[in-house]
């Protein structure tokens, strides 16, 4: 929140770095690349966004549009191909086909990616449930990433994710190797899908690496995530098992914020401290929760 996009670049790579997904340097650098490409549209006859419809790509695409906001274009033509198909399964002549389907984008496209980002970025998530009673569908598939966004603040039920509650659902139900908890708890699950394997590991090592375990490795010994140049050899075959507190929280007996705190961003908004926003699957709304007995 309140960052420039060089300094956003920066804070990202950094966290990227930190979680051992990259090297700071590498990942700074393809930020400043990625940055220089999209100062550098004049130099084209036309600028084509193709994006996907999940969540990470849905909030590139705002981000993306968002620097285009009140630019002028000159003789630049920016144009989005709108499509509900993963791109890597497809061939050559569909994605041609996908590209002459393209539409140029309209004012209204601009000013909706850039209260969203707006939105997204912003210490009050209310922002974001306040431009969902909005008409946003200009951009089609904005409204269910931005839900499914929500879905990532912990629960009102238990303190947990949308995607540590399957994670652990997942592992509770038998897919205790972590290749198939994976699996089990995104692809199999979820549509559109949009968890890497990486982040998925990250979210299990947090639920292990904790003052009050909820996941281990079978025998006990904490979960730890693969980093950058290790290769992971191992991990995925490794079986996780609930610990009783996990076990606990899954029934929705304890909380896992209550047992563990919470230090983590989502967007701009930073959970921690003496109040911590929550997701209410029944409401299907975001409440805030100072005290556990406040919900």
């Amino acid at each position: 929140a309140g960052l420039s996009d060089r300094e956003l670049g920066e804070v990202r790579a950094r966290f990227l770095a930190d979680r051992g997904w990259a090297s700071l340097n590498e990942t700074a650098e393809s930020f400043v690349g990625r940055d220089a490409v999209l100062a550098d549209f004049a130099k084209h006859d036309e600028v084509v966004l193709l994006f996907e419809h999940d969540l990470y790509d849905q909030l590139q695409l705002i981000q993306v549009l968002d620097r285009f906001l009140g630019r002028d274009l000159g003789g630049t033509r920016l144009s989005l191909v709108v499509t509900d198909e993963y791109l890597g399964n497809l061939g050559p002549e569909r994605l041609l086909a996908l590209f002459m389907s393209r539409r140029e984008a309209r004012d209204e496209d601009l000013d909706l990616a850039g209260r969203a980002w707006e939105a997204f970025r912003s210490p009050d998530p209310t922002r974001i449930s306040m431009l969902l009673d909005d008409d946003i569908s200009a951009l089609p598939f904005l409204r269910p990433a931005l839900i499914r966004h929500l879905e990532q603040f912990p629960s009102t039920e238990n303190g947990l994710s949308r995607s540590e509650q399957q994670a652990m659902e997942a592992i509770s139900g038998g897919k205790n190797a972590l290749s198939e908890a994976y699996i089990a708890s995104h692809q199999e699950c979820e549509d559109p899908v949009f968890l890497g394997d990486t982040v998925f590991a990250s979210y299990v090592e947090d639920l292990s690496d904790a003052e009050a375990p909820l996941v281990v490795f079978e025998g006990g010994e904490t979960i730890r995530a693969p980093r950058v140049n290790d290769g992971g050899l191992g991990f995925w075959e490794r079986r996780a098992v609930l610990t009783e507190k996990g076990q606990e929280v899954l029934r929705g007996d304890r909380d896992r914020v209550e047992l563990n705190g919470i230090d983590r961003w989502l967007g701009g908004t930073h959970l921690g401290g003496e109040g911590t926003w929550r997701w209410d699957r029944s409401d299907r709304e975001l409440k805030r929760q100072s005290r556990p007995s406040d919900l």
